[in-house]
């Protein structure tokens, strides 16, 4: 199932993408979709029936917001440095083991939102992402095998990050990840048996039609189930938690000088095989 949330931002309503293209409201269903919708097998069922007997109203998009397809994430932890191709480009030796970071819920927006440059920043770039929505709880996982079996879905993500905040001021990564709007985050949430093999789908991002990006998650370090095994050993990961499994090569950290950084009126397109498409217009915080 294509899983998604339409509306003014604050005011969505939950919603279905049909085989044929066509919007569905859930709101008679579920009241929206969040981690206690995806942890709840009877309530999937019951949406799955609905949509199978064609009993879901459709809705006219004509004009209507597109936002986050998961609403009150839990946390959202992100890997870094996860694409050999990435490493390669920045210099970096691959991890020995997978690097953690986090954002904050509250820079998640649609996938069509505005992405705001913050004030004072020269070095604010893009990464597209695949990410991974957890349906179970999960804690302590002993295999890569289980850590697949606890993913709900999978979404497209845009981890904006803003290098001189991440890498030249000291601390943590976190202050260049947590800037408003750095985690567009959509179209779908597509549910995780429409998506068989999370190895083998295609990555790739424009800045102003022009191809930046353009990778595999086949060449992730640390595949997806790892990272969920990994993580879940660290902290204990609930429906509706996020996380974003990495970028591949092409960010314009890893281009020569003059680094094409982001700048207010650019727009940044992405899209993840399968997963739908993003763009975003770069504004002025």
């Amino acid at each position: 199932m294509k899983l998604l949330r339409v509306g003014t931002a604050g005011r969505e309503r939950p919603a279905l993408l049909d085989p044929e293209g066509t919007l569905r409201d859930l709101s008679g269903l579920v009241a929206d979709i969040d981690g206690t919708l995806l942890a709840d097998e009877d309530a999937l069922g019951r949406i799955r029936g609905a949509a199978a007997a064609g009993d879901l109203p459709a809705l006219d998009a004509t004009g209507l917001r597109t936002g986050p397809p998961l609403a009150r994430i839990g946390k959202i932890v992100c890997i870094g440095l996860n694409y050999h191709d990435h490493a390669r480009e920045t210099g970096a030796e691959p991890p020995a083991e997978p690097v953690v970071f986090f954002k904050a819920p509250d820079t998640v927006v649609g996938p069509d939102d505005t992405v705001l440059i913050p004030r004072g920043s020269v070095k604010t770039d893009w990464e597209v992402e695949l990410a991974v929505v957890i349906g179970r709880t999960a804690r302590y996982l002993e295999s890569a095998e289980e850590g697949l079996a606890h993913v709900a879905g999978y979404a497209v993500a845009h981890d904006v990050s803003e290098r001189e905040f991440q890498i030249e001021r000291g601390g943590t990564w976190d202050k260049g990840k947590n800037c408003e709007t750095f985690n567009p985050l959509g179209p779908w949430l597509v549910t995780a048996d429409e998506v068989p093999d999370p190895q083998n789908l295609s990555l790739r991002l424009w800045v102003n039609g022009e191809l930046k990006q353009d990778g595999t998650t086949a060449e992730q370090i640390f595949p997806v189930g790892e990272v969920v095994r990994y993580v879940s050993r660290f902290m204990t990961l609930y429906p509706g938690d996020v996380i974003n499994t990495g970028t591949p090569a092409g960010v314009a950290m890893g281009h020569p000088e003059p680094k094409p950084y982001l700048r207010a009126g650019d727009v940044v397109e992405l899209e993840v095989t399968g997963l739908g498409r993003q763009r975003q217009v770069l504004a002025q915080a």
